[in-house]
């Protein structure tokens, strides 16, 4: 009996090990610096309103092959004559993985809406406002909302205005509010998602296309972490 005993509890305490051992490899390192590298995409139609505009990311957890998130979105444009404002509608495939050595995948389908409305804050500063509307369909998880805001700012260093060999200080700060708190299976979501402050300095390289080179922490209630990000934008 007493044998029978030790090997039951042998057996609890090696499960027990086991589970806190794959606990810390998939616990996110704060600490850690990861890297996104995005290449955003942009055509309005000649003697057209419509257009369209879209990105691709590669986001990882340690700068290399750990696998945070692959994004692929675009949508239709649309720009009142007249206006400067854009309007967009849009879908988007994000396939997440989880941070460590584990290679499971999460699928995320989502559609957007969204507009950006432009401001010129004195001579010199450049700013966006953008608004956009989720729409998300994740795997394993009920239909859910999310709605971000997002201020960007352009500072022109050494020309007037963001023209070609242009250098410039880029700036923004995003907010992210879940819809549904309710994603299924008796599991909730916060109200907060999250919030993303970055900095970056960039360089207009053409009249189509400019390079950006910064840091962006964002921050959940779960955790707060730094990332690198590379950004090519151009224009066809």
């Amino acid at each position: 009996m007493l044998a029978a005993f030790s090997r039951a509890f042998l057996c609890v305490v090696l499960t027990f090990a086991m589970s806190i051992t794959n606990l810390q490899a998939n616990q996110v390192d704060e600490t850690q610096v990861g890297a996104w590298y995005m290449f955003f995409y942009g055509k309005d139609f000649s003697n057209s309103p419509f257009g369209f505009q879209g990105d691709i990311q590669y986001r990882t957890w340690n700068g290399s092959n750990d696998l945070e998130q692959l994004l692929v979105r675009g949508g239709v444009t649309y720009r009142p004559e007249g206006s400067a404002e854009n309007y967009t509608v849009g879908l988007a495939n994000i396939t997440s993985g989880q941070f460590g050595s584990s290679k499971k995948t999460l699928t995320e389908n989502r559609a957007y809406q969204e507009v950006l409305i432009p401001q010129n804050l004195g001579r010199r500063t450049f700013l966006k406002h953008r608004m956009r509307l989720e729409q998300r369909w994740v795997n394993g998880q009920d239909f859910r909302t999310r709605m971000r805001y997002a201020l960007f700012a352009s500072i022109p260093l050494n020309r007037p205005s963001l023209s070609n060999g242009a250098w410039y200080l880029a700036l923004y700060n995003e907010i992210f509010i879940n819809g549904e708190r309710d994603i299924g299976s008796g599991r909730n979501v916060d109200f907060f998602d999250r919030n993303r402050l970055y900095a970056a300095l960039g360089y207009q390289f053409s009249d189509a296309g400019r390079l950006q080179v910064g840091y962006m922490q964002q921050k959940t209630d779960a955790m707060s972490k730094g990332q690198l990000q590379v950004s090519v934008h151009h224009t066809f």
